[in-house]
């Protein structure tokens, strides 16, 4: 199947890129400049030059395969929402009738549960949403009722030494020497390893859902104490709790993230798909494993 991603450049992208070509796909990859295009040429994808904002090249692109994956991203650009909006229309306008389409989401749509699972079922909204843009993602990708429309809404990706996030608590703790979570930092996240993931993404494409949303979860949830102590032993920190107030002036307020727990139920991934996530946990990852050896 000839499959256009964006983002094939980044992390999740990336490892979503090679599971497709590892899989026998033929993967073309919008790039936009020679160290992205060098970079998925070699994962094995064709690139394709080009931005988010080359809206041109994206419905070309879309118009001109069988499946569509969106995984690109910048959630530090103020712009983004408007971005995603113009970058769907433009792609959806493309993909003809019939053709798959796997936008990637995130589980920070769903408001925090203060430590109650959440399924797909439970109400998101721009609203009540830290990622409205994604939420407005979503609905724009299940409305373009003429493509196999497919939502996946990931928890913490980790794994191969990637994820914003950790490689933020990884900067803290060599930099100042402190790791930091919140209060008693007993609240639990979910997690799920990147190449997991991306095992789900295959599947998706190859067994069409139109209209479905999934979870992309393992079983484990982690305590952000947990994961504040393994990332203070990987690199000789110390972990430390500290109150919201003092976290916000130290670090700004993406710290609000770290009082979250909406830890997610991912058996409806596992029922459509057949999807069975196998690799090592996040905590393993980070005392042994990836991180470990990065």
């Amino acid at each position: 199947m000839r499959i256009f991603i964006t983002g094939a450049s980044g992390y999740v992208g990336g490892v979503v890129a090679e599971h497709l070509v590892r899989a026998g796909h033929e993967v073309v990859a919008l790039a936009r400049s020679d160290k992205a295009r060098e970079r998925v040429e070699g994962l094995g994808a064709k690139a394709v030059p080009g931005s988010l904002r080359d809206l041109d090249v994206l419905r070309g692109a879309a118009a001109a395969a069988e499946a569509v994956v969106h995984t690109a991203v910048d959630y530090a650009n103020p712009d983004m929402g408007e971005i995603e909006r113009d970058t769907l229309a433009a792609l959806l306008d493309g993909l003809h009738d019939g053709g798959a389409f796997v936008y990637t989401s995130t589980g920070l749509v769903y408001p925090d549960r203060q430590g109650a699972t959440v399924t797909e079922d439970h109400p998101v909204t721009p609203e009540t949403s830290p990622q409205p843009y994604k939420v407005l993602g979503e609905r724009q990708v299940l409305a373009a009722g003429h493509v196999a429309g497919t939502v996946i809404r990931a928890a913490l990706v980790y794994g191969r030494g990637g994820s914003g996030l950790l490689q933020g608590l990884i900067g803290a703790g060599r930099q100042n020497g402190m790791v930091p979570y919140i209060g008693d930092g007993a609240n639990e996240w979910s997690s799920v390893h990147v190449d997991d993931l991306a095992a789900l993404y295959v599947a998706a494409i190859e067994h069409r859902e139109p209209g479905a949303v999934v979870n992309a979860a393992s079983a484990e949830r982690t305590p952000i104490r947990r994961i504040a102590e393994a990332v203070a032993g990987l690199t000789g920190a110390q972990a430390v709790s500290l109150t919201l107030e003092q976290a916000v002036a130290a670090l700004g307020p993406a710290v609000h993230a770290l009082t979250r727990s909406s830890p997610m139920d991912a058996s409806r991934a596992r029922r459509l798909f057949g999807w069975a996530p196998e690799r090592p946990g996040l905590i393993e990852e980070l005392t042994t494993g990836s991180y470990a050896r990065s």
